[in-house]
């Protein structure tokens, strides 16, 4: 599936008001990004929200990043997701993540990440419409969850990440296999601003235990994801300040071995933030 090299992650595009997401998802086609990523959100109808976007486009790709195990039964992802195939030509992108132990004891099950997903792609694999390797992505962090996602997807899409983790990720999956990283960008040159708007949308991410556990793995220490993120962390995790700096993000990313960068504006109000879409579109010209 060709997702081209960036597209737009937003949450505004699954909570705003339809007919806004709908102009805004036709205009972000023109603008030539490759696919449009919607987020989980703890569940609701996002094979629905997907087909809104699908339905507003010509192009682009829409790819569920990422849909919890915990929250769709899947054997009625696999049949959405054929619908959606079949009907607008087979350009949505099934993202899938095992969330956390919480997700899984509040479905009354303990929480076994690789034998739960396993079990999950294994009923997609064996629905009466089912959902291709080729047409699946995981939210893998850890190491066993990349060699998984390599043997049975089509790749990964990994949250809160630093080119350093798409270039391990490239070495440990080889070629061929699709490494789409999400990267928060705050279009905001004053560094005390950017790294405000930063720590106001990870903070809450930084006391999880599963993404601290990846970002140390990463090579940062306990003080770096104390106290809403060092400088340190928030500078290689978040692309901020003008539009050279933020393409340049994307390009070390590029380099590291991502074959596409998922664009996620923050800091820009609850609004669709439509103004620094259109500045982040020059990046495709």
């Amino acid at each position: 599936m060709r997702l081209g090299l960036t597209g737009i992650w937003s949450i505004e595009l699954r909570t705003a008001d339809p007919s806004e997401i709908t102009d805004a998802a036709a205009e972000l086609d023109d603008h030539g990004f490759g696919a449009l990523w919607i987020p989980g959100l703890g569940g609701g109808d996002i094979l629905g929200d997907s087909e809104r976007l699908l339905r507003a486009t010509r192009k682009t790709t829409v790819a569920v990043g990422v849909a919890s195990i915990w929250r769709h039964r899947p054997s009625e992802m696999a049949a959405g997701h054929a619908h959606l195939q079949n009907t607008y030509g087979r350009r949505h992108l099934l993202g899938l993540g095992v969330s956390d132990p919480a997700a899984a004891q509040s479905e009354g099950g303990p929480f076994r990440p690789l034998a739960d997903m396993n079990a999950y792609l294994d009923t997609l694999e064996g629905a009466p419409a089912p959902v291709p390797a080729g047409e699946r992505v995981l939210a893998a962090l850890g190491p066993r969850m990349i060699e998984l996602a390599g043997r049975r997807t089509a790749g990964i899409h990994p949250f809160m990440v630093a080119p350093e983790y798409s270039a391990a990720a490239r070495k440990q999956l080889g070629e061929g296999h699709l490494i789409a990283p999400y990267q928060a960008v705050v279009l905001e040159e004053d560094p005390g601003k950017a790294r405000g708007a930063a720590r106001d949308f990870l903070g809450a991410f930084l006391g999880m235990k599963h993404y601290v556990q990846n970002l140390l793995r990463q090579g940062f220490t306990e003080e770096d994801v104390s106290h809403g993120g060092s400088d340190r962390l928030i500078d290689s995790v978040v692309a901020w300040g003008n539009l050279e700096a933020i393409g340049a993000r994307i390009r070390a990313h590029h380099q590291a071995g991502a074959d596409h960068v998922c664009l996620h504006v923050v800091g820009a109000g609850q609004a669709m933030p439509l103004r620094h879409w259109r500045e982040l579109a020059q990046l495709n010209s």
